[in-house]
């Protein structure tokens, strides 16, 4: 039985519709969002994603990736960006791909993922059965989280799930 999706065992929110030009939900992700490194050849681009739907007390936005299949036993944060300008609806591929963040809004904030690097990294699964890969934006009711880029992506995750008026989020999958 696949892991729960990060999201299944918290507070019932309101849905976002979330897009995107790059990812499929339910499709296999393609080598443009699979990391360069751990033995993998990506390009290690964070996907295009699009959102509508949020509430009109939403502030500002956080988007994150997930990986809940990840052989850890806590998943694998692949991505995490909050402090979004609620007048920002969308993410141009690369957005989260350092060292230029071309697309990232100014005022945004990343960070560390598990990888230990602050930006987006792509999936480098073991060998085995494909992972999910959850990418999720939350609207949420604050214009800041009031934290800074040197907290875990849990005390992020536990800010983001204190503010959040809606979610929405779009899975891939990536196997060797």
């Amino acid at each position: 039985m696949p892991a729960p999706l990060p999201h299944d065992h918290l507070p019932s929110v309101p849905s976002l519709a979330v897009e995107s030009e790059d990812i499929t939900h339910g499709e296999r992700l393609s080598d443009a969002h699979v990391f360069n490194d751990w033995g993998m050849t990506g390009q290690n681009l964070s996907p295009h994603l699009r959102w509508s739907g949020a509430p009109a007390e939403t502030r500002s936005y956080a988007v994150t990736c997930f990986d809940p299949d990840a052989p850890t036993g806590s998943g694998f944060w692949h991505w995490v960006v909050f402090d979004i300008p609620a007048a920002v609806t969308e993410l141009p591929t690369g957005a989260g791909t350092s060292p230029d963040f071309k697309g990232l809004p100014e005022g945004a904030v990343h960070v560390r993922n598990d990888y230990g690097s602050k930006d987006y990294g792509g999936s480098a699964p073991p060998p085995g059965d494909p992972h999910r890969y959850v990418f999720t934006v939350h609207a949420l009711g604050v214009d800041s989280l009031g934290i800074d880029d040197s907290v875990s992506p849990a005390v992020a995750g536990f800010n983001i799930t204190a503010n959040t008026l809606a979610r929405g989020h779009i899975v891939a999958h990536f196997g060797l």
